[in-house]
């Protein structure tokens, strides 16, 4: 007898009883092994039916697609317009008023939790197109009449008609936004050369100076709660310029340290040396060394202003050089100041830093047990994150210009599991074999159809970086549960925030005109029920707005029942690879009114 490689077996009378027992054991372990893997792999959410686990060829998936009832949503009522989930007014009385923290992020439980479509407002037109928007949106999309009668003779914007307006004016810049700007470019010539690319506006108004910045080459996350002003937020993506609802008060701001080469505050009201400077020390986390504030309003000018501002020189006097000593003190150094608006500059070079361990020093520096990236519900501390030492290169004067370093590995990859430069750059050319197969599936990316664009589980910031040429604008999200990647992203000169997708994410409905996903639920489904996941991205998504899905085949139908649900329609392609494993969904939301008017 021979074995089946042809080589000759043992003789003798035991082959043949031996032969047929060998059979026998395989048959019944084989009996075995699929009873247990059938009870193994059993998957029983309430709305999953049939989901089996099937052997197929090797061409194909080993793992049956997740098949799912057809499901159909109903209608929030109209109240729900301009809901925020974790942001919400309604439940603001829940929380306290010291510093503020009722307008944090305060998530509804899951029994809370909304499981109906977010319905326009009555009249809602498509938003007008870039760059017209930047000037002018319709007032049916953001009907806030508050901020008109409030705002309108400090020209932050009227309405004429079916529109709102934009002069581009503000409270500290009633000649315009324009020769605001200007002026603060001749104080930071930084601002035109490209050094500096990335800036947030704290307190942003309606965001005409991240939008004026634009046409400069520098990309501004402007942040504003959601306050009294109603809609800052939605009147800035209305218009087409990047914008997230936040505020500074107990918790950490959502992005990582030393990532900005600007922050600006135009009297934005945040009480700069109040409980320690705690809100200051935040800033300072999140600036780049090297980078630059900008103030604008009291107490800076005071000399001239104080009139109008219901104080005394004195006292405006003793603000301002309290809000000296406190810069002083985190390592900032006046860099230049005329008129209404001062610059400082935060330190990147170790002799201040190094002050910071003598005794009795406040604020003190950090210590090892705080880690300087954590933005994702971390509470503030007084003290200071020093900038790590085997980083210079992050700083603004040793970072390369824009837009060079979009496509330069930055030194914070090798801080990332697995990153390298290397990688980085395998990334980038992934990114745009990507995006060419992208463009054919929807030609709508790169016109003006699309916008406002968010790539809600980046690594790198491939997909923004693949579209730096189109007129739009991209929002980075990294998970708070995924690597830390986010630093790389800003190091290139792009924008991000850490999100955490079992969640609402911080902005109105109907902001974006593209959502972008790959093997989002791959990754977070463990987590995050994929209902409520794609229930989010329809309050987020812009009517006529589109999803592309790119996720395992266990997935893709799955995601299409349900976002058939949610009137969407959806098709199925296949990758740039056509690679079996993996598919893409390209989904477009559809326009509809709201036909219900009571609470649900």
């Amino acid at each position: 007898m021979k074995h089946k490689d042809g080589k000759p077996g043992p003789q003798g009378t035991r082959v043949f009883p031996m032969a047929i027992l060998f059979v026998v054991l395989c048959g019944f372990s084989f009996y075995l092994g699929g009873i247990f893997c059938s009870e193994k792999n059993r998957i029983e959410p309430s709305d999953v039916k049939d989901v089996t686990k099937a052997v197929r060829s090797s061409k194909e998936s080993l793992v049956a697609p997740l098949q799912i009832k057809t499901v159909s949503f109903a209608e929030c009522s109209s109240d729900y317009q301009d809901y925020t989930p974790c942001t919400d007014p309604r439940r603001w009385r829940k929380y306290g008023v010291h510093r503020l923290t009722f307008m944090e992020r305060h998530c509804p439980p899951v029994f809370e939790r909304k499981e109906c479509l977010v319905p326009p407002p009555d009249g809602y037109k498509l938003p007008i197109r870039w760059p017209n928007s930047r000037d002018e949106c319709w007032y049916r999309n953001v009907p806030y009449d508050w901020i008109n009668k409030q705002k309108s003779n400090q020209n932050w914007l009227r309405k004429e008609g079916e529109k709102f307006l934009f002069p581009g004016g503000g409270t500290m810049f009633p000649r315009g936004v324009s020769a605001y700007v200007d002026l603060m470019q001749d104080l930071i010539p930084e601002m035109k050369d490209g050094t500096v690319r990335t800036a947030i506006d704290t307190g942003c108004g309606v965001a005409s100076w991240g939008g004026d910045l634009l046409d400069r080459g520098i990309l501004t996350v402007s942040l504003a709660p959601r306050d009294n002003h109603e809609a800052q937020v939605q009147f800035a993506l209305e218009r087409g310029i990047p914008a997230i609802l936040g505020i500074i008060s107990t918790q950490r701001l959502p992005f990582p340290s030393n990532s900005f080469d600007m922050a600006h505050c135009s009297r934005c009201l945040i009480p700069w040396t109040e409980f320690g400077g705690i809100y200051l020390l935040e800033i300072h986390r999140i600036l780049r060394p090297g980078g630059f504030w900008v103030l604008s309003g009291p107490p800076v000018n005071y000399e001239n202003r104080w009139r109008g501002w219901n104080t005394t020189i004195e006292e405006q006097k003793s603000d301002y050089d309290k809000l000296q000593e406190l810069l002083t003190s985190l390592c900032f150094k006046l860099y230049n100041k005329k008129d209404d608006i001062a610059v400082w500059k935060k330190l990147s070079d170790d002799s201040c830093y190094n002050k910071l361990n003598e005794p009795d020093v406040y604020p003190p520096k950090c210590d090892d047990s705080l880690e300087p990236d954590s933005g994702w519900y971390t509470p503030l501390r007084s003290c200071v994150v020093v900038p790590d030492p085997k980083l210079k290169k992050s700083a603004l004067k040793s970072i390369p210009r824009w837009p060079e370093r979009l496509h330069v590995a930055p030194d914070r990859i090798s801080d990332v599991h697995g990153g390298s430069a290397s990688a980085f750059k395998h990334d980038d050319s992934k990114w745009r074999v990507r995006l060419k197969h992208y463009k054919k599936l929807l030609p709508a990316i790169g016109t003006d159809k699309i916008r406002n664009v968010m790539d809600m589980n980046t690594v790198y910031g491939g997909f923004a970086a693949g579209t730096i040429d189109y007129p739009l604008w991209v929002m980075n999200v990294v998970s708070s549960y995924a690597a830390n990647t986010l630093p790389v992203v800003y190091d290139r000169g792009l924008i991000g925030t850490y999100h955490d997708w079992c969640e609402a994410f911080s902005t109105y409905p109907r902001t974006y005109d593209l959502l972008h996903l790959d093997g989002l639920f791959t990754a977070e489904s463990h987590r995050c029920e994929m209902k409520y996941v794609l229930l989010e991205m329809d309050r987020i998504l812009r009517p006529n707005g589109y999803a592309i899905v790119r996720e395992s085949s266990y997935f893709v139908d799955a995601v299409a029942t349900i976002a058939k649900g949610m009137r969407w329609g959806c098709r199925k392609e296949d990758t740039e690879y056509g690679i079996g494993k993996e598919k893409v969904l390209i989904c477009q939301k559809k326009l509809w009114y709201s036909s219900n008017r009571t609470s649900r």
